[in-house]
């Protein structure tokens, strides 16, 4: 038992040394919290009630209740969210010695008032990305499926929600967002990307779509599929480029079919199409088939 004491105290002495924390140790300021994934999937829960009346939430409402659940769920969506921007402020200004200042509350109010202003567009175009994914896969029986059921879809929900967070300078929690849709579908879209209506991802397992990636409209691609970014030079100082286009674009009326990978800043012509299992580095052109195997 002396033993086992030992080399417990031992190993507590090693992890407390500051030369092993000192770069993985954050020290909390007062009235600073961090932001909770818990509380942002309660946040998207209430954005897809919101967005899909009917299909999540209560499932009570009716044409006649609508207006009156959906502004409880504003309500409601607006003080969580604003409570997690706050954290999420807080937590990246390191400048800061204390979180308690009124003007981060207002801020925080301001930014959570600004997001639940694109919703309604927001709903706009997901209902072209639920129509897209019913018209492109003939397992589908009915857009209703799609919204319940596609791991696809239920990607690209998170990642318009956390996109235009992502476009209000709101840290952390954009990427915690689509990090959940990562981990529940397998399909990591980086909130930064900018993809347009008529979006489509088929079984979607394995599939990459970096930060500065741009998708056109009518946009269909399968499962493993790369939009990956181009190992760029170090710069000046030998530290890593941030903030520099890197990813595809793809224009709009491509499909990209499984385990493609697409990669560095290249152009992707209007209605081409990518076939699985080839890796591109350079421009195609529109119409493009390219593929590695011939019938």
């Amino acid at each position: 038992m002396q033993e086992h004491s030992n080399s417990l105290s031992i190993t507590v002495d090693q992890l407390s040394e500051e030369t092993s924390y000192r770069k993985l140790f954050h020290s909390y300021r007062e009235g600073e919290m961090l932001p909770s994934e818990e509380l942002l999937c309660e946040v998207v829960d209430l954005c897809r009630s919101i967005l899909f009346p009917g299909y999540f939430g209560n499932a009570r409402i009716s044409t006649q209740t609508i207006r009156y659940h959906t502004g409880v769920n504003v309500e409601t969506l607006h003080s969580l969210l604003a409570r997690q921007i706050y954290a999420g402020l807080c937590f990246s200004d390191t400048t800061c010695e204390t979180c308690t200042d009124e003007s981060r509350v207002a801020e925080s109010e301001r930014l959570a008032t600004a997001f639940i202003a694109t919703l309604p567009d927001m709903r706009s175009v997901l209902a072209t990305d639920a129509e897209a994914t019913y018209a492109n896969d003939p397992a589908a029986h009915s857009a209703s499926e799609v919204i319940i059921c596609y791991p696809g879809f239920r990607a690209i929900v998170n990642y318009r929600i956390a996109h235009e967070l992502y476009k209000l300078d709101i840290p952390f929690i954009p990427r915690m967002i689509t990090e959940m849709a990562h981990s529940e579908t397998g399909i990591d879209i980086h909130p930064g990307a900018v993809i347009g209506h008529h979006f489509s991802i088929d079984h979607g397992t394995g599939t990459v779509i970096g930060e500065t990636s741009v998708i056109g409209n009518y946009v269909r691609i399968f499962q493993g599929v790369s939009l990956a970014g181009e190992k760029l030079p170090p710069d000046e100082n030998g530290n890593t480029r941030r903030g520099v286009a890197r990813h595809p674009v793809v224009e709009d009326h491509v499909t990209v079919y499984s385990n493609a990978t697409l990669i560095g800043p290249i152009r992707i012509g209007a209605a081409a199409t990518i076939c699985g299992n080839v890796w591109i580095a350079e421009d195609v052109p529109a119409g493009t088939i390219v593929k590695q195997w011939t019938k």
